[in-house]
C-alpha cells in the first residue's frame, strides 16, 4: 500500500535573529522535495503554506523579548494545522521557518498522540536545546524557547495552553554545542537525554540513536524528528543564520537518516530554519532534501557485495 505524505510551509523568521527564513519553505519547493519523496514511492500533497497576519505588539516583562504576538499568532495556527496532518497522513513534513514554528507543531502532534493513546517522542537535531523560557532568554529570540514550552516548563503564561505536552524523558537531543547557562541548568535538573558533538565523536552516532528508537518502539510511540539545518556543520550547510562549527558530517547525518528510516518508527519531521538568503546556489537547501530522501528510503551508497575472480 502507498504511503502518504504531506508537505507544510511555516514560513515564520519572527523567532529568528536575522531575516531570510520565510523563504525556507520555497527553497526547499524548489530544490525538489515533493518530487524527490514520490520517486521513491510515497503519495505527497502539498497543503501550501499556513499564513498568520500582522500582529500589534505584546509587552513582556523580559525586554528583551520581541515579537511576541507573532509567535503566539503562529503557535495558534500551526498546532491545529499540524493535528489534522497527523490525522490524514502517515508522515507530514513541516517546513520551515525558524525552530519556534516547532513551538505549534510538536503540541499538535502531542495532542493526536495523545488521542491515540501513543506517548510522543521528540528526536531534536541541532546545534541548541531550545530550552530557553520567556524569562530566561537573553536574546530575545523566540526561537530558543520551544522545547521548554512543549513539555510544560513554568514561564509561559503568555503562550496558549497546550492540550498536551510531551515528557522530557521522551526527548533525544543529538549534535548539542551551544548551551546557555539557563538551558544547561533545565538540562540537569530534568536530566534531558543529550548527546552533544562530543559524545558524538566519542561513540559515533549509531549508538545513542539505536537506543533511543528501541525505547521509543518498547513504549509503542509515535516519533517526531525536528531537524535544523544548524545540526549541520556550516561547511556542507552555510544556509543558516545560526551557525555553529563542528556540527554533524555530511555522512552521519545520513546515517542518521537511513537508520531512522530502517526503523520504521518515524510519524512526523520538522525542517527549519534554512534561509535561502544565505546559501550557496542553493546547495544546503538540495542537501535538505537528499536527507530527507534517505528517511524516505534512499541509500545513499551501494551496499552490494561485489564478487571478484
Amino acid at each position: 500500500m502507498t504511503r502518504t505524505c504531506s508537505i507544510l510551509g511555516a514560513p515564520v523568521e519572527t523567532g529568528a535573529s536575522q531575516p531570510g527564513c520565510l523563504m525556507g519553505p520555497a527553497s526547499l519547493r524548489t530544490a525538489g522535495l515533493a518530487r524527490t519523496i514520490r520517486s521513491l514511492g510515497w503519495e505527497v500533497e502539498d497543503l501550501g503554506d499556513v499564513h498568520v497576519a500582522p500582529q500589534p505588539p505584546v509587552p513582556h516583562a523580559n525586554p528583551s523579548v520581541h515579537n511576541l504576538s507573532d509567535t503566539i499568532a503562529w503557535i495558534e495556527a500551526l498546532e491545529p494545522a499540524a493535528y489534522a496532518a497527523a490525522k490524514a497522513y502517515d508522515l507530514p513534513i513541516f517546513m520551515g521557518g525558524d525552530h519556534s514554528m516547532a513551538a505549534g507543531t510538536v503540541p499538535g502532534l502531542a495532542r493526536y498522540a495523545a488521542e491515540q493513546g501513543r506517548p510522543l517522542f521528540v528526536l531534536w537535531l541541532d546545534a541548541h536545546p531550545d530550552l530557553h523560557t520567556l524569562d530566561s532568554t537573553e536574546s530575545g529570540n523566540l526561537h530558543g524557547t520551544p522545547m521548554a514550552y512543549y513539555t510544560g516548563q513554568a514561564g509561559f503564561d503568555a503562550y496558549p495552553n497546550l492540550a498536551a505536552s510531551v515528557p522530557v524523558e521522551n526527548l533525544c537531543l543529538m549534535g548539542i554545542r551551544s548551551v546557555d547557562e539557563a538551558e544547561r541548568n533545565i538540562i540537569s535538573a530534568l536530566g534531558i537525554e543529550v548527546h552533544d558533538m562530543r559524545a558524538i565523536d566519542e561513540t559515533g552516532v549509531l549508538a545513542p540513536l539505536r537506543g533511543f528508537l528501541d525505547r521509543v518502539a518498547a513504549a509503542n510511540g509515535l516519533l517526531h524528528v525536528s531537524f535544523d539545518v544548524d545540526f549541520l556543520d556550516p561547511a556542507i550547510a552555510p544556509a543558516v543564520g545560526t551557525t555553529v562549527p563542528g556540527g554533524a558530517t555530511f555522512r552521519e547525518a545520513h546515517l542518521i537518516m537511513e537508520t531512522l528510516c530502517d526503523s520504521g518508527l518515524v510519524s512526523s519531521l520538522d525542517l527549519v530554519e534554512l534561509n535561502p538568503f544565505l546559501d550557496e546556489r542553493g546547495r544546503t537547501a538540495k542537501l535538505m532534501c537528499d536527507l530527507t530522501a534517505s528517511l524516505f528510503g534512499r541509500r545513499v551508497l551501494d551496499r552490494m557485495t561485489r564478487s571478484f575472480g
